[in-house]
């Protein structure tokens, strides 16, 4: 299993799904110096759970 989800389809993420995929993403990397394809990707997971979170409040709002 990829310790990343697929690129953005439009279609939402859950905050939790997107947390797991950043644990995951992070433990696969354990005692090795991030490459900036490692930091690159862990933008881009920590942008999808941003998306997620803020969906999150925005419908606890509602």
């Amino acid at each position: 299993m990829s310790p990343t989800p697929p690129p953005c389809t439009g279609a939402p993420v859950a905050a939790a799904d997107a947390n797991e995929a950043i644990r995951r993403f992070v433990r696969a990397r354990r005692g090795r110096s991030w490459t900036a394809e490692d930091r690159a990707e862990y933008a881009r997971l920590l942008e999808i759970w941003t998306l997620a979170a803020r969906r999150g409040v925005v419908e606890a709002a509602v």
